[in-house]
């Protein structure tokens, strides 16, 4: 018996030395299932967490009291001091939805849902000078009244009315629903709402071998000019979202004080578009965006592929898998760019926001998954007193839920009490000086096909008896539930300033010619506003230069004076007095 529990004894202490792995799983198998269940439920909560970005913990911890907005001015800046800071909303904080804690989560709601307010928008068809079709979806405080629960502010039927004009983003139209949201909002207040679709969207066809890209000023100048010249007493404000802000920045710089713009608000502007372009393909949840926007360019392109075959590379489409292969198969081709790079740097709003010289918000979100952080110009807004910047923690791109039951957006909110600011104040830009607002003077060839290249070489005009503002009424019944577009036509408007500039046009060389002098124009222009701007900044300093020169030149120039001119005076003093 001895011997036998010693051999028993030996084998167990053999097999405990030997197989210690053996002993490890022994144990592991007696922890219980859900125990390893419960753990790898929270590794795969901690990893969607992170990978989301959530910040729910954050709220919780904080007790919901949400993040202040930041605001970044120039800090003798009159505009600031006069109009924003009596925003409350600007001077507040932004506490998000709780169960929308995470910028991804806020923008896929916002695209797949939205919760967009219903009502129906009364369409214009404007033609542009190449001869382009823009859709103009416009909304009045009395279509949004009849709904209304209810209803502070007066139905304005003055001439006076303030107009805002929205620019929508890339590949959305007016049907989006943040731009409902911004509509509705902005109608109840009474003003004058005005969305100008992209070309080629807002169930419009292409009417021209003109397309809309992220640096495409020309349709926002001519529509801004037109609606001024309709509505010379109403004051005309332009929002801008995404690459709608990108434009409308672009826009102010390009044309700086020459403008009939009262004030703007730019919206997740992306900035800087080849910095976005390298962060949009950094991490495998941005690359889930750039799949999405390639689609939806995608969608676009095929819903006027006649025009796209003919001009850019259709099988370069098709296989375009990201934001940049569309760029490189159709944008750079159709806007006459060299390299996408090229492109991207051209239309990058950052570089003109120096000379932005009207009133400016912009409003961005520092989570944005979209448009980054790391492209917003902070020192350049800074030095602008004409722009005030405002950040927000949270927010996602165009989305900024707030409540329990995420029915507004927070900056809509934002946006109308700036603007009701701006218009109670004495800082709303007027135009100093009047242009033809049929055919800009700032294009450029750049921006967008004006000239058809043919195979063999050949340029031709596209249009030689291009169209004016010409404006053709529809009615639009929109319904919310499928988006779908009912056009009732009207009768045709033309009226006698417009037959009268069609005469003038019919005149003309031709686009062709128009388009390489206004290229030259292009090249020309920066360096006229920067040389301007140096001029005035160092005004002083040029009358310091210029009094320094004269000072210490003078005992040379004196003394040359008195030799040339010596003898003359001597002569001409009485004798005595030149003895004296």
């Amino acid at each position: 018996m001895d011997l036998d529990w010693s051999c028993s004894s030996t084998t167990t202490t053999t097999t405990t030395t030997g197989n210690p792995y053996c002993l490890l799983f022994q144990a592991l198998s007696l922890i219980p299932i859900s125990h390893y269940l419960l753990f790898s439920s929270f590794v795969f909560l901690s990893f969607l967490y992170r990978f989301l970005e959530l910040h729910f913990l954050q709220d919780l911890f904080s007790l919901f009291s949400g993040s202040s907005v930041t605001l970044t001015y120039h800090p003798a800046s009159q505009f600031y001091d006069a109009v924003v800071s009596k925003c409350r909303i600007l001077h507040g904080t932004y506490l998000a939805t709780p169960w929308l804690s995470s910028p991804h989560l806020q923008t896929v709601f916002l695209n797949f849902f939205g919760r967009p307010p219903f009502f129906k928008y009364r369409r214009q068809l404007f033609t542009t000078p190449d001869g382009g079709t823009v859709a103009l979806d416009w909304l009045l405080s009395s279509d949004v009244s009849a709904g209304a629960i209810h209803m502070e502010d007066v139905v304005s039927t003055d001439e006076s009315t303030p107009i805002v004009v929205v620019i929508p983003g890339l590949t959305s139209d007016s049907s989006s629903a943040y731009l409902k949201h911004l509509a509705y909002h902005t109608a109840k207040c009474g003003w004058k709402v005005v969305v100008s679709n992209h070309r080629g969207l807002g169930g419009v066809s292409i009417t021209s071998d003109c397309f809309y890209n992220a640096g495409w000023t020309e349709d926002v100048r001519t529509v801004v000019n037109y609606l001024h010249k309709e509505n010379p007493r109403a004051p005309l404000f332009v929002v801008g979202t995404s690459i709608g802000a990108n434009i409308l920045i672009k826009y102010l710089g390009e044309d700086g004080e020459n403008i009939p713009v009262a004030g703007a608000v730019a919206v997740c502007s992306p900035w800087d578009l080849l910095i976005g372009d390298r962060f949009i393909t950094r991490r495998h949840v941005q690359k889930f965006y750039d799949k999405a926007l390639a689609i939806g360019l995608q969608g676009y392109a095929k819903l006027h592929q006649p025009h796209f075959s003919r001009l850019a590379n259709w099988e370069g489409i098709e296989k375009s898998i990201s934001i940049r292969d569309f760029d490189h198969h159709a944008t750079r081709i159709v806007g006459k760019y060299e390299t996408v790079d090229t492109y991207y740097r051209r239309c990058s709003s950052s570089t003109y926001v120096q000379s932005v010289s009207i009133p400016l918000l912009c409003i961005s979100a520092l989570d944005d998954p979209v448009c980054t952080r790391e492209a917003i110009p902070w020192d350049e807004c800074r030095a602008n007193k004409n722009i005030v910047l405002a950040t927000v923690k949270h927010g996602g791109h165009l989305a900024f839920f707030e409540g329990i039951t995420a029915s507004g957006l927070w900056w809509v909110r934002a946006v109308n009490e700036f603007l009701g600011e701006l218009r109670a104040s004495h800082f709303m830009h007027v135009q100093k000086k009047i242009t033809k607002p049929t055919i800009p003077l700032d294009s450029s060839i750049d921006q967008g096909p004006y000239v058809n290249v043919k195979e063999d070489g050949m340029v031709a005009a596209l249009n030689n008896e291009p169209k004016t503002d010409n404006v053709e009424e529809i009615q639009v019944i929109q319904d919310t539930d499928n988006d779908g577009l009912e056009m009732i036509p009207e009768e045709k408007v033309v009226k006698q300033d417009e037959l009268e500039t069609n005469a003038k046009i019919r005149g003309s060389p031709g686009i062709a010619q128009a388009c390489v002098h206004d290229a030259a124009v292009h090249v020309i222009t920066p360096f006229k506003r920067d040389l301007g701007q140096l001029s005035r900044q160092n005004r002083w300093s040029i009358w310091l230069l210029v009094y320094i020169a004269i000072t210490t030149s003078w005992p040379l120039v004196g003394s040359a004076l008195y030799i040339v001119f010596g003898k003359k005076i001597r002569d001409i003093l009485p004798n005595g007095l030149v003895r004296k």
